[in-house]
């Protein structure tokens, strides 16, 4: 029960995504739909909502906005998170992302391999900063922080 069964992300008011940010977009929420691990810590004088939930994701005001719902719509818990910690990874990501769209069309394999080692890694990085990020909001895995850090990439590339 304690997991996100559906995601939906704000972004009505940004440019349409490259076909590769779309695709990263699709297999993203597609692999978070399939496993995740995402629940609500108790709340003082409240009871902790079991879940499953359903998450909106969206950057509003320069935050990253987190709304989350139980499955019968009902709000169980909305939290803003500064963009600031973010900035730095998620611009290097989406460098490497486009290096890697770009080798993948030209370069051997053993060269794109290298990128996606160094892919990988400032998505490990980003993934540890959104746990940090949302430490006493929500608690994640790992696997949960890499695919929605992957969704905040997504949004940042058209904001």
């Amino acid at each position: 029960m304690t997991r996100l069964t559906d995601i939906t992300l704000d972004d009505a008011n940004l440019p349409p995504p490259t076909p590769e940010i779309e695709q990263e977009r699709r297999v993203a929420i597609f692999d978070l739909l399939e496993e995740n691990s995402f629940s609500l810590p108790p709340r003082e004088g409240g009871d902790v909502a079991p879940g499953p939930f359903h998450l909106d994701l969206a950057i509003r005001d320069k935050r990253l906005v987190f709304a989350v719902r139980s499955t019968a719509a009902e709000p169980q818990a909305e939290f803003h998170l500064s963009l600031t910690p973010f900035r730095q990874v998620v611009k290097d990501y989406i460098q490497i992302c486009e290096s890697y769209f770009d080798a993948v069309k030209r370069l051997p394999p053993s060269q794109i391999e290298t990128i996606d080692m160094a892919r990988r890694g400032i998505h490990d990085e980003g993934a540890r900063i959104l746990k940090e990020r949302l430490d006493g909001k929500a608690e994640v895995d790992d696997a949960t922080a890499r695919r929605l850090f992957t969704l905040i990439c997504v949004l940042h590339f058209g904001g």
